[in-house]
C-alpha cells in the first residue's frame, strides 16, 4: 500500500494519469514487474494489470452492477452465468460484498466505490490506483474500505493510494511518496512520520485544524425552512417534514451518509428543483416559488456539492466561469439592470480570485478542465465568497483540497461567518463538520432525525447516527419547533433505528 500526497497542482493527477496510459510522460520510465512499458491508451495500462479508481465515479447508474462491471470487457467472461459467477467469486474471496442484480442508482457511495473495485479486479488488475477513495464516506465505512484494501494486498495486489486525508494515510500506507511542484521531495514510513510533519513535507505548514472558538450566532433569522417535502415519481417522499432555522453568523452542519435527502435538499434551497409543499424564507421574504437566479441576486450563494455538473463549464476559461451563477452582478456586468457582460471586469475580477486564493493555474484564458480538482474548487469558493452572500449553501467546501488550501477555505467561512453569513455546511469530512458548525443535525431517509453537540460529539458517534444507529450523544427529533427540531426526552441509546427514522 503505497500513498501519495502532495498539495492541490502538485502533478499527482498527472501523474496517475501517465501510469494509467491516458497521457504520454515527456521522459523517463515506466517498469512493471520489471519489464519497461510506454502505454497509449488505458486499455495498454489495464493490459498489463494496472486499474484505476477515479474519485468522481464511472458508473452508468441507469445499469445494474453486473452490466457496469462487464461494460467493454464482455469478452473476458460473457455477459449472463460466466460474468455472474466471476463477479461472485471476486466479490467474495476479497469481501466486496456486492449484489449484481442491484441498479447502481439505488446504491450508496460506499457501495458504489466496491463496484468501482469489482470493475478494475474483474478487468485483472494487479495494481489499483485509488484516487480520493475515502472523500465521501463515513468513519465506519472509512474502516470497511481499508479491510477491503487489506484483503487485496494480503493477495499479493498493490495499491497506490492518493488523499489530502493525512491520518488515513498514516494508519494504511506502508510507505508515503511527497510531490510538490511536480517533484518528489521525500519519501517516509508511517510509523517514524506525524500528520504534523507529513503536512510540512507537503506544503510547508502546520496540519490545520476546522475547529472555531469563538461563537457568532445571533438571534436574527436569515434562512427559515417550514415543513418542506419534496416527493419522487410515485409519491414517495424524499425530504420529509423539513423544518430548520439558520441565523445570522450561524454554521448549521447538516450530517448524513449520501443518498439520504442532502442532494434533494440543495436543489430545494437554490431553487433546481421545486417542494411539493412547505416554505422556504429569506430573511423574511418567502422564495419558495423564486427561480434560481432570482434567488441568487437576492443573496444565496452555492458551492455545489459536484462542481464538474454543478460548478463548471470545463471546456470554457476561468475568466467565464468566473460569471456563473452571477452574470447580472457586477463587476460582470455593466448598465443598469445588468444587462451588458463586462468582459474585462470580469476578467480583471478573476486575475484577483486567483491570487487571493491560490489557484495554480498559468492564466485566466486555460480551461476550467486544465485546472486540478482542488483548484478548481478554490475557484468556485472564490467566486461565491466574492460576492457577500447572505446565505451559503456549502456543500463539500473542501473536497480534494490539501491541507493549505483547506485551512483557507476554513478561514473564509469562519471569516463570513463573523460578518453575519448564515452558512448550512455539508459534508462527508466529519472532524470538518463538527468543527465549524454551531448546530448539527441529522439527515436520514429525508427526514432530521436527531441534533448533536458539536462541542461533546465524536465523529464515530455522528458516523453511527448517520448510519440509522443510535447514540446517547444526540437528541432525537420527534416534532417540528420553531428553530427545527424538539428533542424527544425518551430518546435513548436503546432506541430501535426504526423508530428514529420515524
Amino acid at each position: 500500500m503505497h500513498a501519495l500526497v502532495g498539495e492541490n497542482g502538485a502533478g499527482k493527477s498527472t501523474l496517475m494519469k501517465i501510469l494509467y496510459g491516458m497521457q504520454k510522460p515527456d521522459e523517463g520510465t515506466i517498469a512493471v514487474d520489471g519489464d519497461q512499458v510506454a502505454f497509449s491508451s488505458p486499455a495498454d495500462a489495464i493490459a498489463r494489470g494496472i486499474g484505476m479508481v477515479h474519485q468522481h465515479f464511472m458508473l452508468a447508474d441507469n445499469l445494474t452492477v453486473l452490466e457496469n462491471v462487464v461494460l467493454g470487457s464482455e469478452k473476458l467472461h460473457g455477459i449472463g452465468g460466466g460474468a455472474r459467477r466471476k463477479i461472485k467469486e471476486i466479490s467474495d474471496r476479497y469481501g466486496l460484498s456486492v449484489r449484481p442484480d442491484a441498479l447502481v442508482e439505488d446504491l450508496g457511495v460506499a457501495d458504489r466505490q466496491r463496484v468501482e473495485i469489482l470493475k478494475v479486479l474483474y478487468r485483472g488488475a494487479r495494481t489499483l490506483i485509488l484516487d480520493e477513495p475515502t472523500a465521501v464516506l463515513v468513519p465506519q465505512e472509512v474502516d470497511a474500505l481499508f479491510e477491503n484494501l487489506r484483503e487485496l494486498k494480503s493477495e499479493g495486489l498493490a495499491v497506490i493510494f492518493i488523499s489530502h486525508k493525512l491520518g488515513e494515510v498514516l494508519s494504511v500506507a506502508d510507505e508515503i511518496t511527497v510531490i510538490r511542484r511536480g517533484t518528489t521531495v521525500g519519501t517516509a514510513v508511517p510509523a517514524e512520520t506525524t500528520p504534523r510533519q507529513l503536512a510540512e513535507l507537503m506544503v510547508g505548514s502546520e496540519l490545520p485544524t476546522p475547529e472555531t472558538s469563538e461563537s457568532t450566532v445571533t438571534d436574527r433569522p436569515v434562512l427559515q425552512v417550514e415543513k418542506l417535502r419534496l416527493e419522487a415519481e410515485g409519491g414517495r417522499a424524499v425530504l420529509d417534514d423539513i423544518t430548520f432555522t439558520i441565523h445570522a453568523g450561524e454554521v448549521l452542519g447538516l450530517a448524513g451518509v449520501e443518498g439520504n435527502g442532502q442532494t434533494e435538499l440543495i436543489e430545494a434551497l437554490i431553487g433546481l428543483q421545486s417542494a411539493d409543499s412547505g416554505t422556504i424564507a429569506l430573511e423574511g421574504d418567502e422564495i419558495t416559488a423564486w427561480p434560481t437566479r432570482k434567488r441568487r441576486e437576492h443573496g444565496v450563494g452555492y458551492i455545489p456539492e459536484d462542481r464538474h455538473r454543478h460548478g463548471l463549464l470545463l471546456e470554457a476559461p476561468l475568466w467565464e466561469n468566473r460569471i456563473l451563477g452571477h452574470v447580472t452582478e457586477k463587476p460582470n456586468s455593466k448598465g443598469k439592470r445588468g444587462f451588458w457582460l463586462d468582459p474585462k471586469g470580469a476578467q480583471e475580477d478573476t486575475r484577483r480570485i486567483v491570487e487571493a486564493y491560490d489557484v495554480r493555474t498559468p492564466g485566466i484564458d486555460v480551461t476550467a478542465a486544465s485546472l486540478s480538482g482542488g483548484n478548481q474548487q478554490k475557484l468556485i469558493v472564490g467566486r461565491e465568497m466574492t460576492h457577500k452572500p447572505r446565505f451559503l449553501i456549502a456543500a463539500h467546501p473542501t473536497r480534494g483540497v490539501d491541507v493549505g488550501a483547506q485551512a483557507q477555505i476554513w478561514d473564509q467561512i469562519r471569516e463570513a461567518r463573523r460578518e453575519g453569513l448564515a452558512v448550512l455546511l455539508i459534508s462527508a469530512d466529519l472532524d470538518e463538520l463538527i468543527g465549524l458548525s454551531d448546530t448539527l443535525r441529522v439527515i436520514y431517509n429525508g427526514r432530521l432525525v436527531a441534533d448533536a453537540d458539536p462541542a461533546t460529539i465524536t465523529p464515530e458517534e455522528l458516523g453511527s447516527a448517520m448510519t440509522g444507529a443510535a447514540t446517547g450523544h444526540l437528541e432525537h427529533v420527534e416534532e417540528s419547533a420553531e428553530a427545527g427540531v424538539e428533542a424527544s426526552p425518551e430518546a435513548s441509546a436503546d432506541t430501535a433505528p426504526e423508530d428514529e427514522a420515524r
